[in-house]
């Protein structure tokens, strides 16, 4: 039955789609749902706030409204379901997956051979590779934002084989990649770039980077752009700038 409860309100306009939010709701309360965070059900938020520190642009705040109560029981069992390696995702009465992500079941260990890395160089941090290296040398170049890989289940295989890999986070880092990458680019024969990024907004800086770098470098390298959902799914493919 619904009543007059302390509830928790988030600002679209000011969030930026990072997550930390819905990693800080043990409850699973929240999820990103097309680059934003959400209240996904008004039942498994008990109102005491942890998202709110966590939360880096001040997006979320509490609120008094008519809501359902807290449900602790079915929070307890939505917890044991998403537990569960082989649980089908799952989230009771909104169709959606607890934190907004929908997920894979996992493999029973030893049904298949572990999967090989396709990294092919050291290190991966776009502020520490060098600028030249040998391997740069006729290389097609993946420039991926660092959440990617945790995203795409299949990112080595996918992404990664046959390119070298370059990492970074424009909203933590700190770093005008830009610049690193331009004189990478201009210094070296890079036969191609893919950027892969996260389809969250603070994942643009990535992407802009790379155009950037591109336009400074004065070379036709081939551009290609991978938009990943939160789920690892492919949101957008496109080539050029």
């Amino acid at each position: 039955m619904p009543l007059i409860r302390k509830i928790i309100e988030i600002d679209e306009e000011k969030c930026d789609g990072c997550g930390l939010c819905a990693s800080a709701c043990h409850e699973g309360a929240i999820g990103i749902v097309g680059g934003k965070a959400k209240l996904l059900r008004d039942d498994y938020c008990d109102g005491l706030g942890d998202c709110l520190p966590a939360c880096p642009t001040g997006a979320i705040r509490f609120t008094q409204r008519e809501a359902a109560a807290y449900n602790a029981e079915e929070v307890k069992a939505n917890q044991l379901r998403a537990a569960r390696p082989h649980a089908a995702p799952r989230s009771a009465g909104s169709g959606r997956e607890t934190h907004g992500v929908a997920r894979n079941p996992q493999s029973a260990p030893g049904d298949f051979a572990p999967p090989e890395s396709e990294l092919r160089q050291w290190p991966v941090q776009i502020k520490l590779a060098p600028v030249n290296a040998p391997y740069f040398d006729g290389a097609n170049l993946l420039v991926a934002a660092s959440c990617a890989a945790y995203a795409k289940a299949d990112f080595h295989a996918e992404l990664m084989r046959g390119k070298i890999t370059l990492i970074g986070c424009p909203k933590l880092d700190g770093v005008d990649y830009s610049v690193k990458l331009g004189e990478i680019l201009a210094d070296n024969d890079i036969k191609s770039l893919t950027v892969a990024r996260m389809e969250v907004p603070c994942c643009g800086g990535i992407e802009q980077a790379a155009g950037a770098a591109l336009k400074n470098a004065g070379k036709p390298t081939p551009l290609r752009v991978i938009t990943l959902g939160v789920g690892g799914e492919t949101k957008g493919d496109r080539t050029g700038s």
